[in-house]
């Protein structure tokens, strides 16, 4: 048999409790003699000064890696063994300090920046807005493309609002950003789960007018929404796509350790369903983010939010079967 790509301590040696706390206790990066094979670079962003509502999803990256240390590395549904297909690495956390947005935001687009070139970014946020920054850097290290990044976004929010109080690199106008910035295409981009009361009828003007394909929680549980989801990742071919996943597209119910909680969503296994209903998605880059510890007394959301971001990986793993 090959040996597989990332080397993971025996459980049934050394206990899943003890050692240091590396996501799904993959190497370090600063531990691997060679890089110029790896995969995917996991890491942190610990920021938070992008919120609307409630703070605290700057602890998110280490209350995910906590959760991750019981991650096992095959794929039950879709037939493999992530770690013997892909070379994977915790890269740390980048740097994010917490006063200017937007500073803030080009650290962490530095940061990736240079994390070797070879390697896919899998960011653990912290608020939305740091998706800002993992797609601009992933963009980047594709070259730029005049064609942005296709892009699936899972949220229970648009996140297109051009600014709040003021400020335009806040966790709701990443992808305003994004799409003027020419990253994204938002004619391949699809937000998927979207759900509850709006400020406005307008906050849906936006995507409507930039060509964004909206599919509410209830097209998906009581309409066609499934099939459009399909046939857009169909449609999406080989085209390289960002995968965004905002916690709080889950109910609440099953994921309450989340800053701007919204009722009526889906459930955790659905939420894995729809994503393994993008088998075949080029996967260039992704992030999981909004995990608040401290509204999450039993760890359910980060651990849910450490089975998504090996769900993604598993998506790469078998792009090539």
């Amino acid at each position: 048999m090959a040996e597989p790509k990332t080397r993971l301590p025996d459980s049934r040696v050394t206990p899943r409790f003890a050692g240091l706390c590396s996501f799904g206790r993959y190497p370090l990066l600063t531990d691997l003699p060679d890089v110029s094979t790896l995969d995917w670079a996991i890491y942190g962003v610990p920021y938070d000064s992008g919120v609307t509502y409630r703070p605290g999803a700057r602890f998110g990256p280490r209350s995910i890696r906590e959760q991750s240390q019981y991650l096992k590395r095959y794929h039950l549904e879709h037939g493999v063994d992530v770690c013997e297909v892909l070379s994977l690495a915790d890269a740390g956390d980048a740097p994010a300090p917490p006063y200017h947005p937007k500073q803030a935001l080009d650290g962490v687009i530095a940061f990736a920046d240079a994390l070797p070139t070879n390697a896919r970014l899998l960011a653990l946020g912290g608020d939305h807005s740091i998706a800002y920054a993992n797609i601009m850097a992933t963009w980047r290290r594709l070259g730029s493309p005049d064609e942005g990044l296709a892009v699936l976004h899972l949220d229970s929010h648009l996140d297109t609002v051009d600014e709040v109080w003021g400020e335009k690199y806040s966790h709701a106008s990443p992808f305003v950003r994004l799409v003027e910035a020419g990253a994204i295409d938002p004619r391949f981009m699809m937000s998927i789960g979207i759900k509850g009361p709006l400020n406005a009828a307008a906050d849906l003007d936006y995507g409507h007018d930039a060509g964004i394909n909206v599919v509410t929680y209830d097209d998906w549980k009581l309409k066609d929404g499934d099939r459009r989801i399909r046939d857009f990742v169909r449609r999406l071919e080989r085209r390289p796509t960002y995968i965004t996943f905002d916690i709080d597209c889950i109910d609440p119910a099953y994921a309450p350790g989340t800053g701007t909680p919204s009722v009526g969503g889906f459930t955790s296994a659905e939420a894995l369903i729809l994503l393994r209903s993008f088998a075949g998605v080029n996967v260039a880059g992704a992030d999981v983010v909004e995990v608040l510890p401290d509204r999450d007394v039993a760890g359910n959301t980060a651990l849910l939010a450490a089975h998504v971001a090996f769900e993604i990986l598993a998506l790469d793993a078998i792009s090539d079967r």
